[in-house]
Formats: structure tokens, sequence, C-alpha cells
């Protein structure tokens, strides 16, 4: 572990702030706003906090002297809303004006909840429609947005059946004279907007199509579906409405519908503008699409958070790789605007740039969490950054106003592909700084050692496979080499079920990752092709899909891999040094129990889950994942020592927030367990 002192860390926060008072006395404020952009102290105003969606609070109530005094103030059920089978509850709740928001269930309702005693206030749920049943991420939506329209406070929504909803925050009815009319049973004459028809408008498919829009039906499946899963965010008066499509490694035809970017306007709920996330002639990136591609290829979605800078007025947009992961034969070129960032121009939908992490992507790199804006001292200059953190273990780092790097992004020659008609990019983006915070690539070196039998055992294993670096290539089943797969590590170190956190005030990254390696199989499409799966999109099966994943294990069940197999890795900003990291919490039972491992000694090897985690004024606050134990840590932002533990109903799991009501902060986890499926839970001081 590389450790800093805690010394050296105050230093440079005292550096930064005789910087931007420095700023502000000049004239330039800009660059010294805030990274809060909450008016309230107390205030939890966007999913991630902030815009700058940092997950930072500056309440410090509880700190490290009492943190162990928490108890549960409330639970609520997120399953009272839907059926608890395969529920997954991934909504962070805002607190804004005395209440919390969320939404829960697959019909993903939209609730108020009082924040003293978890009772419900009000719920919303938008009528069923047809478009709904296609939904392939009802279970996934991951809350809800804020925004004052003269003075009033609104909820905006996204739905899975892709409407816009606008509640007001105190009642939950819908505004008046906003949006348009939707022409269905239940639905109410204003408030809403149905986002399919401003996203088709202008989409040749389906202008050639011949088909009359159905606001039941939505989109017909041969021509494509998608829907949402993160909120909107509202900046500057506008709406910005992301977009998610069917996992690629469920996709097995060419077309769908590309994921563009929709602008509303928050008082009226006005169409302001549409980024198309695939060119189209013209534009720039269209050449990054050869053999017209982009006439039929979809997705390129946005299916993790925006954030955004309200004073510069810049949204910026992760995005997902094109239609069908792991092949892309039928796509050649890089393929703008798949697996980049986009910094977009809030009132107008400009570009104003973008940087692609993954050219021509087919290892399902897509961009899994939000990105993160701080204002941090790079060589005695302030700069604005933003930080998108990655599937590949790499924090890219961006001037968040130019786009430059704030170091140097090397291309790199990769591997080619051996599969028929693919035609990967012949280099890849490397970035030189920070370092990689997590395995990359996979070598002998990197096995299992416990004992000598599991590491002969785990050599055995990969003498069927093609192990490599990071962008390691697919080959298909059958493969010359009598090779079963490929394996591609990392498979998502870090991922949405563990958002990256940050410290404004220094310029501290937290992030969480899960060491991990995936291997696929690579068959024709015509072999698994179903017709009648709903997954199912377009009319062209593809030359080569994906099936049977995940079917590349370790000696005995256990990891094949070194440990440790999470970790969270404090990343100091203003100079790209890993300042520690730690395990992910403690070794597992399955692992300290193993017959394999009876009286070997082990290092804490963590556990096999995303770690979860939110910073205040005083802590890094902390919990395992899924897989881990049911404990709320406090941890030292300077060191990663433990600080402190209290026991959770269930274990933690995707996010967390923090609010000040009646004089006392509240902690609200995500959980989830046998007993607990989907619920929020309440902690604060007695």
């Amino acid at each position: 572990m590389i450790m800093k002192s805690t010394a050296v860390v105050i230093q440079q926060k005292i550096i930064n702030s005789w910087l931007l008072i420095l700023i502000l006395f000049s004239g330039t404020a800009d660059l010294a706003v805030a990274q809060s952009q909450d008016p309230v102290a107390g205030d939890w105003r966007y999913i991630g906090g902030d815009a700058a969606h940092t997950r930072y609070s500056p309440l410090d109530q509880v700190d490290a002297s009492n943190f162990e005094n928490l108890e549960v103030a409330w639970i609520w059920r997120g399953d009272n809303f839907g059926p608890s089978v395969d529920y997954v509850f991934r909504s962070t709740p805002i607190y804004v004006d005395g209440l919390l928001y969320t939404v829960a269930g697959q019909r993903r309702t939209i609730a108020a909840v009082d924040p003293a005693t978890g009772e419900t206030v009000w719920t919303y749920r938008e009528p069923h429609t047809k478009r709904y049943d296609r939904g392939m991420r009802n279970n996934y939506g991951k809350g809800v947005a804020y925004g004052e329209v003269d003075g009033r406070g609104v909820i905006f929504a996204s739905s899975p059946a892709f409407f816009l909803h606008a509640l007001d925050a105190k009642t939950g009815r819908h505004l008046e004279d906003w949006g348009q009319a939707v022409p269905l049973a239940g639905f109410p004459e204003g408030g809403v907007v149905d986002l399919l028809p401003d996203l088709v408008a202008d989409w040749a498919p389906w202008l050639d199509s011949g088909y009359t829009y159905d606001p039941d039906h939505g989109i017909p499946r041969e021509l494509g579906n998608l829907s949402s899963s993160s909120p909107p965010i509202v900046v500057n008066g506008v709406i910005i409405v992301s977009n998610v499509h069917e996992q690629g490694y469920y996709q097995t035809r060419i077309e769908n519908i590309p994921g563009d970017i929709l602008a509303y306007d928050a008082r009226t709920g006005e169409h302001l503008w549409k980024f198309h996330v695939i060119p189209r002639p013209g534009e720039f990136g269209h050449d990054t699409w050869e053999n017209d591609a982009w006439q039929t290829v979809g997705d390129v979605s946005s299916w993790a958070p925006m954030s955004a800078d309200p004073d510069r007025g810049i949204v910026y947009i992760p995005t997902n790789p094109p239609t069908i992961d792991f092949y892309g034969g039928f796509r050649p070129g890089d393929n703008l605007f798949g697996t980049s960032l986009l910094a977009l121009d809030v009132r107008t939908g400009h570009r104003e740039w973008h940087y692609q992490l993954v050219h021509h992507d087919i290892w399902n790199f897509d961009n899994p969490t939000a990105p993160v804006l701080l204002n941090v001292t790079v060589d005695g200059q302030l700069k604005p950054i933003v930080v998108q953190t990655t599937k590949q273990g790499w924090a890219y780092t961006f001037d968040r106003e130019t786009g430059e790097p704030i170091w140097p992004i090397e291309e790199r020659e990769v591997p080619r592909s051996e599969v028929p008609g693919e035609q990967l990019s012949p280099t890849q983006p490397f970035p030189t700084w920070p370092l990689a915070y997590d395995m990359q690539g996979l070598t002998e070196s990197d096995l299992i050692d416990f004992t000598p039998e599991l590491r002969q055992e785990a050599l055995e294993i990969i003498k069927n496979y093609r192990i490599g670096p990071i962008f390691n290539p697919p080959i298909q089943t059958g493969h010359p080499s009598g090779l079963r797969s490929f394996v591609s590590c990392p498979s998502g170190a870090t991922n949405i079920f563990g958002p990256t956190s940050a410290d404004p005030e220094t310029g501290i990254l937290y992030v969480g990752s899960l060491t991990g390696c995936r291997s696929e199989n690579i068959v024709p499409g015509h072999e698994i092709d179903e017709p009648d799966d709903p997954k199912t999109t377009g009319k062209t099966i593809s030359d080569y899909a994906v099936i049977n994943r995940g079917n590349f294990r370790g000696p005995q069940g256990l990891p094949i891999f070194k440990p440790p197999y999470s970790r969270i890795t404090a990343i100091d900003m203003n100079t790209g040094e890993h300042l520690w990291w730690i395990p992910n919490g403690d070794t597992p039972d399955r692992i300290t129990n193993h017959p394999a491992l009876k009286d070997v000694p082990l290092p804490n090897t963590g556990v096999t889950s995303h770690p979860v985690t939110m910073v205040t004024a005083s802590l890094l606050i902390h919990a395992e994942g899924t897989a881990g134990q049911p404990l709320l840590r406090a941890i030292d932002k300077s060191t990663g020592a433990r600080l402190g533990a209290v026991e959770l109903p269930a274990s933690g799991q995707y996010g967390m927030m923090t609010y000040m009501h009646n004089e006392r902060q509240h902690i609200v986890v995500q959980i989830a367990g046998r007993n607990q499926p989907g619920s929020l839970v309440a902690l604060r001081l007695p």
C-alpha cells in the first residue's frame, strides 16, 4: 500500500483554500465556486449529492467519536411497491425542503418519505402500458431529479416506459400546463412528456417504416427498444434526459434505436434539443461509422448517471458501446460516441468536447458511473477537472472546460481480432496517470498461490483459455487453437454497484473496485437467436453473438487470482498519486473455512463485492456490498484506518446519502438481504 501522511493532505487542503481566496479577490471566482451545488446546508439534492456527483456532504454531526452510537431510526420497505422476486433496489433518495424522494418497485413508483419517521407521504405510479412490458431495466431505477419552477419545488422522473413526469414536490400532483396530454387511460392531463416521439422524429428507420405512432405500444421490436435507468438531471432550468438499452450480451441482432440525448425546458416541458449519439452525415464523428453502419446500429445509451457544471453550463454524459457486446464486425470504425465522455452545452446541446475511452468497444467497457467534478491544484495551477472512473480500472482525468487530459493519455497498439469479420481499432487510449487502481490483464503471476496444489489447479484451468493483457480480443468457439474462450480482465473494476465518491475540500477521490475476469463464448448468431425472446430487437441476425456467460472459474470455487478481491483506493487528484488502499471488508467465511485452506495463513482478502462509499466533512463512510457483512464502517479519509462500525439490518448496496433534519444528521443506506429485499434504512444518533 502507498501511504501519505495526514500532514501532507492537510497541507494540500490549506494550499487549495488560499488559492481559492486569491482567485475570489482577483475577480475570477468562477473556478472557486463551492463544489457542492446545494443551496441549503444539509440537503442532498441530487442522487450523487450535488451536480458534481461527489457523493459528499459537509455535515459533521456524526464523526469518529460518536459513529458507533448510531441507531436505526426507521426502515422503508421498497418491496412493498411490487414483487420482491428478482427485485433490485438501486435508488438513492434525495432530500430537499424537508422531504425524501425516491423510486421503488419494477413499476418505479415515485414516493415522498417523511425523513424523521420513514412514513410514506405520497406516491405516484404510472399507468400500465404495453411498452412498459418490454422495458429491459424496469428493476433498476436509480432515483429522481429535483428542480424549482418559479419558486415551486418539482420532482422530475423518467419511467421504464420512457415518459417524463413533473410532479409538485409537496403534493405529488402533476404540474398543470406542462408538457402534453398523453392519450391513454389513467394519464394526467398535464405534467407528462412522451419522450419517444421526440426521439424518433428525425430517425430515418422510423420515418421510412410506415408505422403510425401508438403511445401504448411504443417502438416496434423490429426497429428497436429503449427505456430509462438513471434519472434526468436539471441544470440551469433545463432537464437533460438519458436512456438505456438492453444489455449488449443479450442481443443477437444488429438493428436498434440510437440512445440520443434529449433536453426539455423545466418550466414548460417544451422540447429544446437532441444530441445524436451516432452522428448523422455532416456531423462530427460520422466518418467513424464505416459501411453506412450508422443507418442501422443503435444503443450508445447513457444509462449511468450524469453530472453537470451549472456555472459553465455543461452537462457530462458517460456513454455505452453500440449494439452487441463482444462482436462488432457489422459496425467497422471507431464508432463515436460509443464508450465516450460527452460534454454538452446545457442550453443548446452543442458538443463542447468529447473523449472516446474505448474505440470500437467489444469488451462491455461501458462507462458505469457518473463523472466526478472537482477543483484541484495541479503543478501549482487551479484546475477544474472531471474524472471518469471505469470498468477498466483507470481514472480518466480531463480539464472539464476544454477536455484536455490533465495527464497524458497515450494511444498504444493492442492485439488484433481473429474472429471473422471483426475489425478492431489497432490502438486504444492508455492513461499514464493516475496509475490503474485494480488488476488489468491476467498473467501466471496473478494466479492464486495459497498452496502449491491450488496454484497447479489454476495453471491447468488457464490452459483452456487465451489469457493476456487488457483489451485481450475475443475468440470464437471452435477457434483453431482449440481453446475454449478468451479471458478479459478486468471484467468491471468499477461498476454501477459501487459509485465513486470524492472530497471536494481536499481533491481526494475514493474509488471502489472489484477484481474480476470474464470469458465469453462467441458463437454464430443464428445458433442462439430466439425470435420470441422479448429481449430481441431488430431484424438482421449478427454473424456472431454471445452465449453461456461467466464460465471462467477458479479452483474449487475459489477466485483464480490473488487477493484482494475488492478494495477502496484513495487517489489525490491534485497529484494523481495513490495515497492508500484497503481491502473491502474482511476475508469471508467461505474462504477462511475452505477445506483446501485449512491451517493456511491468509491475508485479508476482502469480500467479492463492490464497496459502497460516501464522504462527509470528517469521514469516509463505507458499506461492503451485497456479498459483504451487514456493517457500516467509518474510515479515516487520510489513512484508510478503520474508526468504527455499526450493524445494518442487511448488507449495504449501491449507494447511500445523508441529510440534516430537525437538527439531526441522518445516514440512509440502501440494503438488501433475505429478510430485507430492497429497503432503505436510516440511522441517526440517539
